[in-house]
């Protein structure tokens, strides 16, 4: 199989880039993968190829650009000249700009991959009736949330136009079924970045590390894990640092920069900027807790997978995506409300104040990492592609029956 992957790629800053590095290190190892054509964003510094093992080739088509008009065109392009047997597209609905025209264009691309007759599946990370258009950073305005919302269910049509859609949370199967009256939306599990040796769970010396790592601004707010490690600090003498690991989102540009000037005069407050691959054992291996400050959420968590591979324990909104991901996969953590300082100071503290309790939560992360690592979850990918190529063979349209669906539950 030559399978092409349209992808953000290390050392892009742009959305998905960490999981696009782990579907490609995974998939290169696949036996039926004999070549990978990366149709990638541009990025001034070369693409991150250094793997380990040896596999199959790797070709690289930089075609694309965040908020480009002409991605849409330039990766037909590319994917004509490559002739690849299938395609994956690694989606969310910001993929290929916050610029609405850009955005949405890039999101045709599946359907124009069906016309043009190869094996496409798209994994969409996140589904619009599942997005707070506000706290996402979409928009306030109720009238563009509507417009947002037609768009939206637009171009959700072009992606189911894909094969296969696959989804990594059960609730968007059931919301996508009924909904579009879909019948091949597959739910595959976002899996681990990698199955680490289970580390011994202790903690550096020095003061400990209460981590929070991603895109920052939008839906993702520093502001209430700050001030409730300083309200820890107040009730007790626990020595922490307060680490903010990553970037602005491309929807808040500056507002670290000005978080960092806000709260200049919090002790032990570090800021890391953006996190190259190589590093993220040691920012997670040093945590003693990754906290998710979120107000809502848009999919499956990468960072939670990257905590649990690391043996993190974390403390989580009680949100919907999250605590569906933490009852189908099988973490454990502490949960708070949403924007409360109180709640995330109470979570935050019950970890740090009992190592007990904090490995037993880091183990059980572990364990559900390793679960699902990313060997299982590109194989799985590759059946799909087989058997879409059987129904083409034999002139059908494959129809995913039920028990194809809840996959995650036959692991």
């Amino acid at each position: 199989m030559k399978l092409a992957i349209v992808t953000a790629y290390p050392p892009s800053k742009v959305t998905l880039t960490e999981y696009g590095y782990y579907l490609v290190k995974h998939f290169r190892l696949q036996e039926e993968v004999t070549e990978l054509i990366l149709i990638t964003d541009h990025t001034e510094d070369p693409k991150d190829l250094n793997f380990e093992e040896e596999g199959c080739k790797i070709t690289v088509k930089e075609s694309w650009k965040f908020n480009s008009y002409s991605n849409i065109w330039n990766i037909s392009k590319t994917i004509s000249e490559t002739k690849p047997d299938a395609i994956l597209f690694n989606l969310q609905f910001l993929k290929f700009g916050d610029k609405k025209v850009p955005a949405a264009l890039g999101l045709v691309l599946p359907w124009i991959c069906k016309q043009k007759g190869i094996p496409t599946i798209s994994l969409l990370h996140n589904i619009l009736e599942k997005v707070d258009l506000d706290n996402a950073g979409f928009t306030k305005n109720l009238f563009l949330q509507k417009i947002y919302n037609f768009i939206g269910t637009t171009l959700t049509k072009f992606i189911l136009a894909s094969d296969i859609l696959a989804v990594t949370i059960s609730k968007y199967v059931e919301i996508l079924e009924k909904k579009y009256k879909a019948r091949n939306v597959a739910l595959i599990p976002h899996g681990s970045f990698e199955s680490p040796p289970e580390p011994d769970y202790t903690l550096p010396e020095g003061p400990k590390q209460v981590m929070a790592f991603g895109k920052f601004g939008t839906y993702k707010k520093i502001e209430v894990l700050i001030e409730a490690v300083e309200l820890i600090r107040s009730r007790c003498d626990e020595d922490m640092e307060i680490v903010i690991a990553g970037t602005d989102s491309p929807n808040t540009p500056g507002y670290l920069k000005d978080m960092q000037e806000k709260y200049a005069n919090v002790k032990g407050l570090r800021f890391t900027g953006y996190v190259a691959e190589e590093d993220v054992p040691r920012i997670f291996g040093d945590s003693a807790v990754t906290v998710f400050p979120y107000t809502s959420t848009t999919g499956s968590s990468g960072v939670l997978h990257q905590a649990g591979s690391y043996g993190n324990a974390v403390a989580l909104p009680d949100l919907g995506d999250l605590s569906t991901l933490v009852e189908e996969e099988g973490y454990k953590g502490e949960f708070f409300e949403p924007l409360s300082v109180t709640s995330l100071a109470d979570a935050i503290q019950r970890i740090l104040q009992d190592d007990e309790y904090r490995v037993h939560l880091g183990r059980t992360n572990y364990e559900a990492a390793c679960s699902l690592p990313m060997s299982t979850i590109t194989k799985m990918y590759i059946d799909y592609f087989n058997a879409i190529k059987f129904a083409k063979s034999k002139g059908n349209v494959l129809i995913l029956p039920k028990e194809m669906k809840a996959v995650h539950q036959k692991i």
